[in-house]
């Protein structure tokens, strides 16, 4: 995904002390980074759409047929629903250590409240909490950096965008000159 000035503000929280609702924080007074708010949005509607798909049963089942990319035009036959719940699984499993995976599975994965993990884990509140803020944020970043075929922007995923060139959000200046009528 590229992150620019117009995603940013769409995921930032507006309470956010770090960047304001901006979703950009300056640091050594040039760089300009995504602020940690933004990689927990991405996250957050991961999960939720990870959820969806792990409760909608009923198209459990369910195939469709997309088109490749490439100039050979394939088509694929794909359940877009379990790909999407397994890829999540995996890439949480592989980017995270063996305490931070034991937290997210049993925090966002089974459901437990922060109380009971604290309990099953040995963990005070704030600790479990610094946790689970870090886990959003590492996954949230891993979600949307992932290549070549990140999990989010989600229309994307479930869409089956197919786009010949790269595309880009800035116009390339057109090298024509403009010439103004003459007067008679």
């Amino acid at each position: 995904m590229l992150m620019n000035h117009s995603n940013a503000i769409g995921l930032a929280k507006m309470s956010c002390s770090l960047c304001h609702g901006i979703g950009v924080r300056v640091i050594r007074t040039d760089t300009e980074v995504p602020c940690n708010c933004i990689f927990r949005a991405i996250f957050r509607a991961c999960l939720n759409r990870f959820r969806q798909c792990t409760v909608s049963a009923e198209h459990i089942g369910s195939v469709s047929l997309e088109f490749c990319r490439g100039s050979e035009g394939r088509r694929v036959y794909s359940r877009k629903q379990q790909e999407y719940a397994a890829d999540f699984c995996l890439v949480s499993r592989r980017t995270l250590d063996e305490v931070e995976h034991t937290v997210f599975k049993y925090h966002f994965l089974l459901g437990a409240d922060w109380s009971l993990c604290c309990r099953q884990l040995k963990l005070d509140r704030g600790s479990f909490f610094h946790m689970v803020y870090r886990i959003e944020q590492k996954l949230g970043r891993i979600f949307c950096e992932l290549k070549p075929y990140a999990l989010y922007p989600l229309n994307e995923y479930f869409g089956g965008l197919i786009r010949r060139k790269p595309a880009s959000i800035f116009r390339r200046p057109v090298s024509t000159s403009f010439i103004p009528p003459m007067a008679a």
